[in-house]
């Protein structure tokens, strides 16, 4: 179905009141979206997704199939979450003990891309633009535009912000698809200049 604020929601899935969604976005099959949620325009929710009280989502944001984002969590815009990729929100869970107060934020910044069945432990942030490989255990935060992957996961590279493996030989690095110019600041990649509007494509 679809209302008069602009947004679509399959007749199988639940929102609760209150929650703002913005316009253009796309709620699929069997989900359910909690009380107190704001989602951003043009997202994509796909099949059984759960998004739990106050959770936070930016524009354009792809959230796969089988994923589940718990109280704490926020996405900035055009995040994407890969099929069954993980979330938790308390370090020491026990089923017999109430942790609601200790709910850890868990922020993904800009662009930032998770990858299937990955799982990322409470309190972490992930960087701008960076890329969490498939399976991957990240129990620590993620650097902009570093790629990590492994259990528990690593830098393995860099990510440009195009999605395409930069190739590191010097302090300064070129995109060889996009033309992005990126530099080493203390051991972090920063963005050094704009590619040109046409050669990048937010489409996942």
């Amino acid at each position: 179905m679809s209302d008069d604020k602009g947004y679509f929601v399959h007749e199988s899935s639940y929102v609760d009141e209150p929650c703002q969604i913005g316009a253009g976005t796309k709620i699929w099959h069997f989900s359910h979206v909690m009380a107190n949620c704001v989602i951003g325009p043009r997202c994509n929710i796909g099949q059984n997704v759960v998004i739990s009280p106050g959770v936070r989502l930016g524009e354009g944001c792809k959230i796969q199939n089988n994923v589940s984002l718990y109280t704490g969590v926020v996405l900035e815009d055009f995040v994407f979450c890969g099929p069954s990729m993980v979330f938790t929100n308390v370090v020491n869970p026990r089923s017999e003990v109430v942790r609601r107060d200790e709910y850890k934020t868990t922020l993904v910044r800009q662009g930032a891309s998770i990858g299937a069945n990955a799982t990322i432990v409470c309190g972490t942030t992930i960087g701008t633009y960076a890329f969490v490989g498939a399976g991957a255990v990240v129990t620590h935060d993620v650097p902009d535009y570093a790629i990590v992957t492994g259990n528990p996961a690593r830098r393995s590279g860099w990510m440009c912000r195009c999605g395409i493996k930069l190739r590191v030989e010097g302090p300064a690095v070129l995109c060889a698809v996009c033309g992005t110019r990126y530099a080493f600041h203390h051991d972090a990649l920063a963005l050094a200049s704009e590619a040109p509007a046409s050669s990048t494509s937010r489409e996942a």
